[in-house]
């Protein structure tokens, strides 16, 4: 999946850590807001008024962490479980993804060395 949206479209996050580092960078340096916004949208192609918001993100927390690349993984799963993996996202407003991955990182980090059902 790409990192910048065609045409005016949203950057991925990735991609948006990166341009508000880069806004942190500057501001650290020392280079004023304005002059920031201007240099940031000539480095990755936007809009100053984009840039400037870039800078302000900056200023207000900081540089932002970089999510961790992330990929497909399909699996089959039995449709009940499925239905309880939905269930989840949707009552805690999450994502189908994050549900699992929580799911899985606290099964891992367990411990769990009994073997597994095929």
């Amino acid at each position: 999946m790409s990192e910048v949206g065609g045409a005016g479209g949203r950057v991925g996050g990735r991609e948006y850590a990166r341009r508000v580092n880069a806004a942190a960078e500057l501001l650290a340096a020392g280079v004023p807001p304005a002059e920031a916004a201007r240099v940031l949208a000539g480095r990755f192609g936007c809009s100053v008024r984009q840039a400037r918001r870039y800078a302000q993100r900056a200023a207000a927390g900081g540089p932002a962490e970089v999510p961790e690349e992330t990929t497909v993984f399909t699996v089959k799963l039995p449709a009940a479980l499925v239905a309880r993996v939905r269930a989840r996202a949707r009552e805690s407003g999450s994502t189908i993804s994050a549900v699992v991955a929580q799911a899985l990182t606290e099964f891992l980090a367990s411990g769990h060395r009994k073997r597994l059902r095929r």
